[in-house]
């Protein structure tokens, strides 16, 4: 059931364990300097005698990393770690709140890590931190600052380092969906079929082409007139609002079924 995405909640239940997975297989290898190649160093990089993980503050660090890119604007390194650090720090238990979410402060923090990211971006390193674009899959997606489009990258980024990853191939087409990249989507989305198991490639395709028909999540309704099919949202009265037409018989994953006469 790796890829039943139906559903925003699943879909954000789903994507938390596996950023978790990745963060534990990172802080068993990468961080003991196990199969680098990507940036400059393992994520224990960020933690000093007085900073670890948990409830542990990263200011210091991120002061230190702020001032060396002011001071070096061309310092791939530096403008990684900063990221990494902001990362962290948004993830601190001071700016979760009691639901698990990141509090207003949080979301502050996740925009400083996207500006920092950027910065690093802009210095086009030959081999971006794939690692750490996976931690920016947190910053970007529905719990942080909800930014298909900006996922939509870094998730090229990791299908790009691992080309075979059915599960990555999927996300990716989920958020381009939501960035309205259909193009993205499309490609994305059949590759995430090939790559399964052969007894899961048609219920990951079903899934797939039900977040491309409603990648908002939200509930649709449809309505039948005149022998015509109709699919939209309801309004605060009720009514089914810019309703559009379907093909008969087309199958509208979430939806309940209404019919006028």
């Amino acid at each position: 059931m790796l890829f039943d995405v139906r559903g925003r909640h699943r879909r954000r239940l789903v994507r938390v364990i596996y950023i978790g997975l990745a963060l534990i297989f990172l802080l068993g290898f990468v961080g003991l300097g196990v199969g680098g190649g990507f940036g400059s160093g393992g994520i224990f990089s960020a933690f000093t005698k007085e900073e670890g993980s948990g409830g542990a503050s990263f200011s210091s660090q991120i002061k230190k990393y702020q001032k060396l890119t002011r001071e070096q604007p061309n310092n791939a390194s530096a403008w990684e770690n900063l990221t990494k650090d902001l990362v962290h720090e948004a993830g601190n238990e001071t700016y979760t709140t009691s639901a698990g979410e990141v509090d207003a402060k949080g979301k502050e923090l996740f925009r400083e890590a996207a500006a920092a990211w950027s910065g690093y971006l802009a210095l086009s390193p030959p081999r971006p931190n794939i690692e750490l674009a996976q931690l920016m899959e947190t910053v970007y997606g529905e719990a942080g600052l909800n930014e298909p489009s900006k996922e939509v990258e870094v998730l090229q980024l990791a299908v790009a380092a691992r080309p075979t990853d059915a599960a990555l191939y999927a996300s990716l087409a989920e958020y381009a969906y939501k960035a309205k990249n259909v193009r993205v989507g499309d490609l994305a989305s059949a590759k995430a079929v090939s790559l399964s198991p052969a007894t899961d490639r048609a219920r990951v395709k079903a899934e797939l082409a039900e977040v491309k028909a409603n990648p908002s999540g939200e509930k649709l309704y449809e309505t039948t007139t005149n022998g015509k099919t109709y699919v939209g949202k309801l309004n605060s009265k009720g009514e089914l609002k810019n309703a559009k037409e379907v093909p008969s018989g087309t199958k509208v994953g979430t939806s309940s079924t209404t019919t006028k006469k």
